[in-house]
């Protein structure tokens, strides 16, 4: 099966083909309204770790490392990824940030592992633990 996960940076316009649009940073960029972004849901969980983020801010950790620790990060706990994997089997995820460049932020290393973990569930002939019929399920703040 095929999973639109788009990036984009909370500035961009907000476009009609965006999909569901999730901020994955763990602060509302100052100034900005989230009842503002058009925002269907804000998971400040997902976000790189408070520490982590101010080793590479602090240039004390190189990019490389910043990014491959935080996705250690994401691989020790997987059930952060679930419910973007509901969002995503529900249609096209649009994740956001208000980092300058995407493709140095964390955002690419969410995509990646959000479609490994999709590819590797629909492989299975197990039930899939990202189904959007689940979603109800989930807290709010989740859904």
């Amino acid at each position: 099966m095929s999973y639109e996960i788009m990036l984009k940076r909370i500035y961009a316009p907000i476009e009609d083909h965006d999909g569901t649009r999730v901020l994955v940073d763990r602060l509302c960029p100052s100034g900005l309204s989230p009842s503002l972004l058009a925002l269907n849901e804000w998971y400040p969980e997902i976000a790189p770790a408070s520490q982590l983020c101010r080793q590479y801010r602090q240039q004390k950790i190189s990019q490389s490392l910043f990014l491959e620790r935080y996705r250690r990060e994401l691989k020790a706990c997987p059930d952060k990824l679930l419910p973007l994997m509901r969002f995503a089997r529900a249609g096209r995820v649009t994740l956001l940030t208000a980092a300058r460049e995407i493709e140095d932020s964390h955002l690419p290393v969410i995509k990646e592992l959000v479609l490994s973990a999709l590819e590797e569930e629909d492989a299975s002939d197990r039930e899939f633990c990202s189904s959007p019929c689940l979603a109800h399920t989930l807290p709010t703040s989740q859904r």
